[in-house]
C-alpha cells in the first residue's frame, strides 16, 4: 500500500471519510504551512493566527466527516476560502481592520525554512523578509489581500474573486495595481530582493 504522502487530495479525503484517521494527519502536514502562514499574515498576531489556524481546521474536519465537502478539484484553496472567511468573521466581530505588527515583522515568514545557511545569509534572508513585508503592509488592503491569497495560497483569480467576494475581473486589477504599487516603492526606496 501507498505511504500517505503518495495520495492525492482527493484520495487522502476519502480515506479519511472512510475511517482512517493518519490520512487526516497527511492532508494537515500537506498544507499547515501555507494555511498558518497566509492567516498570520492578514490577522497580524501569531497567537491569533494559531487560534484561526485551529478553528480552520476544526471547520475543514466537521465538513469532512459530516461527508459535505464536495470535490471541486482542489483542497488548498477550499481550505484557504475556509482560513480568509474566519479572518474575515473575526474582524467584524471585533470591529477593527487588522493593525500592522512593527516590532515583530519575522513571524509571517517564520514558515519559511532555508537550511545550511550561515548567520550572515540569514541576516540577509531576513532583511528581504522585513522589506517585503513592509512594502505589502503600505498597500491598500484590498491589494494585499489579493497578493497573499495568490502568492501565499496559490489561489487562482477564480478562487480569489469567490473568497473576496468581488469580480475576477477585480481581483486582477487588484493584483496590477499591487504589483505595479510596489514596484514604484521598490524604485523609490532602491531596493532589490
Amino acid at each position: 500500500m501507498r505511504k500517505f504522502n503518495q495520495f492525492t487530495d482527493t484520495e487522502l479525503v476519502i480515506a479519511f471519510q472512510d475511517g482512517n484517521s493518519p490520512a487526516l494527519e497527511a492532508l494537515i502536514t500537506r498544507y499547515k504551512d501555507k494555511l498558518f502562514s497566509s492567516i498570520q499574515f492578514i490577522v497580524k498576531d501569531k497567537y491569533l493566527a494559531e487560534d484561526l489556524f485551529q478553528e480552520t481546521f476544526v471547520r475543514i474536519i466537521d465538513t469532512l466527516r459530516s461527508r459535505r465537502y464536495n470535490e471541486e478539484g482542489k483542497f488548498l484553496p477550499w481550505a484557504m476560502r475556509i482560513a480568509h472567511n474566519l479572518c474575515v468573521d473575526h474582524f467584524r466581530k471585533v470591529k477593527r481592520t487588522p493593525t500592522i505588527l512593527t516590532s515583530d515583522k519575522q513571524d509571517v515568514f517564520e514558515v519559511i525554512v532555508v537550511v545550511n545557511e550561515n548567520a550572515e545569509q540569514k541576516m540577509i534572508r531576513q532583511q528581504g523578509y522585513d522589506r517585503m513585508h513592509n512594502m505589502l503592509a503600505a498597500l491598500p488592503e484590498e491589494q494585499r489581500e489579493v497578493i497573499v491569497l495568490r502568492h501565499f495560497g496559490d489561489m487562482s483569480f477564480k478562487e480569489i474573486a469567490a473568497a473576496t467576494n468581488c469580480s475576477i475581473n477585480t481581483a486582477l486589477g487588484r493584483m496590477r495595481y499591487g504589483l505595479i504599487n510596489l514596484r514604484k516603492m521598490m524604485l523609490e526606496k532602491q531596493l532589490s530582493l
